[in-house]
């Protein structure tokens, strides 16, 4: 789900501009995948996050207010010859695609546009293709035929960007390993909340359970990430692998919810969770367990994305989490009282906290309890000082949790600020998602990928 909420690091005192992670291939035993039986083991490649100042960020007043201004990026080579390509990595998508120009004048070294022209290897999918007409697809509008009977594609995102273009299949390379008939869309139409930053990449990279995703057609039945919130280093493993020698605690898993039937409100192809319940440290809250089920249209899933960055919850379980930590937070730091400031349009609790503060008081945790497992947020990741909010001598932090109702949208969603510090596996083969504490940039080090 490419939201892409703003992760705005400029006012991090451990953060200056920009930020790595890698994105480390494990062979694993799978030889009778697309990628696995061709690649060398424990291929590196840099994932690089852009920042771009707040203020640079153009938003449309008749649009969502999701904005973002971090990409996680990747750099690819695509095509023959190949051509330079950064993609931003998103498991809320499925189709991968790039900004394609296809004028014979253009670079072939520049990586924000691919040349299909250039690429012997390019190959349009016709509308009579089975890739095409498979109506399974979960794109927002199906795929239709253009006046050169070529398989047409329009694309668009909780953050009102979209792209426009034809699907087609080319050559990609990871590392020196080429991987044929790949399929993404060639888009010739973008618009974007955001184009100073969308301009510097190529296109998406898809990530979610789809048929057409990336992760899928690569043949990897798992995937796992880590991000730190102490250097925010971080690392991506396509494959299986042994955790022990990480030091990695046994993974407690969440199974993922299965839907055969299709919902208007329901995307099939997320990482979707059972979400059983919340608590303020140790607080179970009063939230009955049909509040956090879907209901009969598909409102109601939970998805666990790498493309948001805070946690929205529906409305009645927002409320009453905001009561119970106004409640055990009173007295302790200052609330806003300004009923006409909420950021970002879902985050209606905010406070001030004096600028000569160098830290924020002891706040309570929040824990997310899933089936099988939790996800407690802590400490920093409670709170996001928003960046050019300044009241008097005080900065204003808001709680990152916010209101779904408030945003129109019909789900909750576990956002990557609050998957910091946590093992993140994606396990499609036995439908299941792993989780477990750990420093992360320690972990980064033992696979020597320390900053």
């Amino acid at each position: 789900m490419r939201d892409h909420i703003a992760f705005n690091f400029s006012n991090s005192p451990f953060l200056k501009s920009c930020f790595f992670f890698f994105l480390c291939t494990l062979i694993c035993g799978f030889q009778n995948t697309k990628l696995c039986s061709s690649l060398n083991p424990a291929l590196v490649l840099p994932l690089k996050t852009q920042v771009i100042p707040p203020e640079s960020v153009r938003r449309s007043p008749d649009k969502l207010p999701f904005r973002h201004n971090v990409s996680l990026t990747v750099s690819l080579t695509v095509g023959t010859p190949p051509q330079n390509v950064t993609m931003v990595i998103d498991t809320g998508s499925e189709l991968s695609w790039l900004h394609c120009n296809k004028s014979q004048n253009s670079s072939s070294n520049s990586s924000s546009t691919f040349n299909p022209i250039r690429s012997s290897s390019y190959s349009p999918i016709p509308c009579s293709s089975s890739t095409c007409t498979d109506q399974t697809r979960d794109f927002p509008i199906p795929a239709s035929c253009d006046s050169n009977q070529l398989c047409h594609a329009t694309l668009s995102y909780a953050d009102a960007s979209s792209s426009e273009g034809n699907l087609a299949a080319d050559t990609f390379y990871i590392g020196n390993s080429g991987i044929s008939n790949v399929v993404f869309g060639c888009m010739d139409s973008i618009f974007s909340s955001n184009n100073e930053e969308d301009a510097k990449n190529t296109g998406l990279m898809g990530m979610n359970r789809g048929s057409l995703s990336f992760v899928s057609q690569m043949g990897f039945p798992k995937f796992s990430y880590c991000i730190s919130e102490y250097d925010f280093s971080g690392l991506l493993l396509l494959g299986d692998a042994n955790y022990s020698w990480l030091g990695l605690a046994p993974l407690n898993y969440t199974p993922l919810i299965q839907m055969s039937t299709p919902l208007p409100y329901f995307d099939r192809v997320a990482y979707t969770v059972h979400l059983e319940g919340i608590k303020v440290s140790n607080k179970l809250l009063p939230i009955p367990e049909s509040v956090f089920e879907p209901d009969h249209t598909g409102a109601g899933q939970t998805m666990v994305d790498s493309g948001t960055q805070f946690t929205f919850l529906l409305g009645p379980a927002y409320t009453a989490l905001r009561d119970e930590f106004l409640n055990q937070t009173a007295g302790s730091i200052r609330v806003l009282d300004d009923p006409n400031f909420v950021f970002q349009g879902a985050m209606d609790l905010c406070y001030r906290v004096p600028l000569n503060q160098s830290r924020l008081p002891p706040l309570p945790a929040v824990t997310l309890v899933f089936r099988g497992a939790e996800m407690t947020v802590s400490g920093d990741r409670i709170l996001y000082r928003v960046p050019g909010e300044i009241r008097g001598n005080d900065s204003i932090h808001c709680f990152t949790f916010g209101n779904s109702d408030l945003l129109g949208v019909e789900a909750y969603v576990i956002g990557h600020l609050h998957q910091q510090n946590v093992w993140m596996e994606f396990d499609l083969q036995k439908s299941r998602i792993g989780l477990a504490e750990i420093r992360c940039d320690l972990a980064g080090q033992k696979l020597g990928m320390g900053l």
